[in-house]
């Protein structure tokens, strides 16, 4: 474990190179932050961190830069996420409050958070999983048809159109609507089979078939699907960093484009409060060795229902792109409480 003078030290090199995109010398880190030594001192210092790992010489001659491990460390004891501005803030609260509904929630969201951090954003969309049945509307469409919708506490909408074969009064389908709301209002999507499964027995025998038709396309309705869906925003943001990966953009970008990359990348966040923070080689994916992923989970309450987060180069302001993360995610949670 490094002592506080030698985390010191790495923490200056970190910021200083996020800051120039030059490698760092003992001169520099001396006449640019109150360390409190000499440069000598600074400079038996980074010769110990590089033997330990967490810096390394570029080429002869040249500063150091902070290794996958050595920015490891500085995410790992960060002390402080750095706050949004009061006019930061305000601005996210007026562009996310604009969304008309879910999908809208998204896309402003990914569109926003790729703004902010001038990085590759993510952002999954709520799982039928995870959410509760707030409320399900039978409309008809015609007298042997009728659309059933499905709203989930996470503003998430669901259609299907069922097609009964026979002529459904209005008293009977405001039955049905009625008895099923109350049945499921609430619950969650995964325990709502055993709620409804014996509820057509509850009805006339004549208006049974009806009803059992009904509750299956219900069913059907929330049975989640295999596929997550996401959106992403901000691809051309990694252009400039291009010289930053060990190949080229290309197989990263490549990479982004596979969805099922993404959600295995952002879908291990720990909840709204917490992030999950993968740097270089943690990647699971060797095109993204040398990319950093920043992600949390997102909902209302205290349970996430999905993930958000950003993808960008190693040589990332961890603490600012923390920030701006945290505080899309609480934003989008609160929308989604209704709050």
């Amino acid at each position: 474990m490094l002592d506080e003078r030698k985390l010191a030290v790495l923490r200056a090199i970190v910021e200083d190179y996020v800051h120039t995109e030059e490698p760092v010398g003992s001169k520099a880190l001396v006449d640019r932050h109150n360390l409190g030594v000499s440069s000598a001192t600074v400079r038996n210092d980074m010769a110990a961190l590089e033997e330990e790992g967490y810096i390394a010489q570029p080429h002869t001659s040249a500063g150091r830069i902070p290794t996958d491990k050595g920015y490891r460390l500085f995410v790992d004891r960060l002390t402080t996420i750095k706050p949004m501005t009061v006019a930061e803030r305000r601005a996210i609260s007026a562009f996310l409050e604009g969304a008309v509904d879910l999908d809208d929630v998204v896309h402003r969201t990914v569109r926003l958070l790729a703004q902010l951090t001038r990085q590759v954003a993510v952002v999954q969309y709520p799982t039928l999983s995870r959410s509760a049945v707030r409320h399900v509307e039978l409309v008809t469409l015609s007298p042997t048809r009728l659309l059933l919708v499905l709203i989930t506490s996470t503003g998430r909408v669901e259609q299907r159109v069922v097609d009964l074969g026979t002529n459904v009064g209005d008293d009977l389908l405001g039955d049905i609507r009625a008895r099923l709301n109350a049945a499921v209002s609430g619950r969650q999507l995964s325990e709502v089979q055993s709620l409804v499964v014996d509820l057509p027995t509850s009805f006339e025998a004549t208006d049974r078939s009806v009803v059992a038709m009904i509750i299956s396309s219900f069913l059907e309705t929330v049975v989640e699907r295999t596929e997550g869906r996401i959106a992403v925003s901000g691809t051309a943001n990694l252009i400039p960093f291009g010289q930053e990966f060990h190949t080229s953009l290309r197989p990263v970008l490549e990479a982004l484009e596979e969805q099922v990359v993404l959600l295995r990348l952002i879908g291990e966040a720990t909840g709204p409060s917490g992030f999950t923070v993968r740097i270089g080689h943690e990647n699971p994916y060797v095109e993204l060795s040398t990319a950093s992923v920043v992600a949390t989970g997102y909902g209302p309450g205290d349970e996430a229902v999905a993930n958000l987060g950003v993808v960008g180069p190693t040589r990332m302001d961890y603490p600012g792109t923390m920030g701006a993360v945290r505080a899309v995610a609480r934003y989008v949670s609160q929308i989604l409480a209704g709050e």
